[in-house]
């Protein structure tokens, strides 16, 4: 009896084992697998023209894109409508209305009440603001490179032009053009050891891949904006991976800021089956920045505004002289005091009940407290201050 309640547990250790083993993987490999990711192996994100198109209940177009679709994918319009998706049937996927998203509406309002007042100065130190890297370095635009795929695609470019825009807002960035070729569903496993490195040696606190989407129409991402032709993007989140809920709060956020200054730029977040390496931090993101048949132009302007609203998505501004420990600071401390030393002002005279009345008060107490007015820097020695033996 005794050696087969043994035998018993020493099996269920080791399946308990297995279990925990098939969860968890090396970092530089996809930490979850499951049946999704297994049917999706033969295909790849972003493929030109083949495209799902995803319709509400009553056949409305809700969104397109050139990706796999599930039943539990989830999207959210700019106009904070919440979809989940019900079932896929060949190249469409029907979606059922959950309601408006009330975190991207309160997140909507945050932003429009305090917009720009949200930064503070950044603070020196080996960490960066933003780390932008491509999983898919293949994916071009045609109408400049006459290409939807190349060696070193147009995505690099563009990605170029987006660090340079996000500096410009007094942003640090980092940009790596590490190569994850071929354009196949395993760009995201190699492109793993990028983002761990990014992770581990940058620290940055955004880290984006950055890419574009296969939808052939390319008016379906195109926008007027301030005067503007330009691109819309598009949020993407894994949901398959245990920052995910961290993931979609700082999405909607993006989302939120960046709308409140432009609307509609951000598209719309898709809530996607798989991982896109979010699970290395809470504040991961997947961009699509376009279509193949977008313009360069396009998508640089409209990147361009994007990076316009993240000095306040993440909460800081620029540094310099006049701010981190310079002049400004010492303005805000000086009108903090001020603020301070009015509100205990205003607190005295109506608790005294006058002016005289608070006069008298302040008086008797440096009187007490400081033995007179000739005497203000030596204070009264008090019993509290004297040592005390040890218990």
């Amino acid at each position: 009896m005794r050696n087969k309640v043994a035998l018993n547990l020493a099996i269920a250790c080791f399946l308990v084992f297995i279990a925990v083993l098939g969860y968890f993987a090396p970092e530089d490999r996809v930490p979850v697998w499951s049946g999704r990711q297994a049917m999706s192996l033969d295909l790849c994100d972003h493929e030109v023209g083949r495209y799902i198109t995803v319709v509400d209940e009553r056949g409305t177009v809700i969104t397109k894109t050139s990706r796999q679709v599930f039943p539990g994918d989830e999207i959210i319009t700019a106009r904070a409508e919440h979809y989940r998706v019900m079932r896929v049937e060949h190249n469409v996927a029907v979606a059922r209305l959950q309601g408006l998203d009330k975190e991207l509406l309160a997140w909507k309002d945050y932003f429009g009440r305090y917009g720009d007042t949200l930064t503070v100065p950044a603070q020196g130190g080996t960490n960066i603001d933003v780390a932008i890297y491509h999983s898919h370095t293949m994916e071009s635009y045609v109408p400049d490179s006459g290409a939807a795929f190349q060696e070193n695609g147009d995505i690099i470019k563009v990605g170029r032009r987006f660090a340079q825009e996000l500096r410009r807002q007094g942003l640090t960035v980092f940009h790596d053009t590490t190569n994850h070729n071929p354009h196949d569903a395993q760009a995201y496993e190699r492109s793993r050891r990028t983002a761990v490195q990014l992770v581990e040696k940058r620290r940055p606190s955004v880290l984006i891949d950055l890419h574009r989407d296969g939808v052939p129409d390319p008016d379906f991402f195109r926008k007027e904006i301030a005067g503007q032709t330009v691109s819309q993007v598009r949020l993407v989140v894994g949901q398959q991976n245990p920052k995910q809920d961290a993931n979609k709060d700082f999405a909607r956020r993006m989302m939120a800021r960046a709308n409140e200054r432009h609307p509609e730029l951000v598209k719309e977040i898709f809530m996607a089956s798989g991982n896109y390496n979010q699970d290395l931090t809470s504040t991961a993101i997947l961009i699509e920045a376009g279509t193949h048949t977008n313009s360069r132009d396009e998508v640089e302007s409209g990147l361009a505004f994007l990076a316009e609203s993240m000095p306040v998505v993440l909460g800081v501004g620029p540094a310099g002289p006049d701010q981190a420990g310079g002049l400004v600071g010492w303005r805000v401390a000086l009108a903090l005091f001020l603020v301070v030393l009015g509100g205990l002002a205003v607190y005295l005279v109506v608790s005294a009940g006058g002016i005289p009345q608070a006069r008298e008060k302040l008086q008797q107490f440096f009187n007490r407290e400081f033995g007179g007015p000739g005497k203000l820097l030596k204070l009264k020695e008090r019993r509290d201050d004297q040592d005390k033996p040890e218990p």
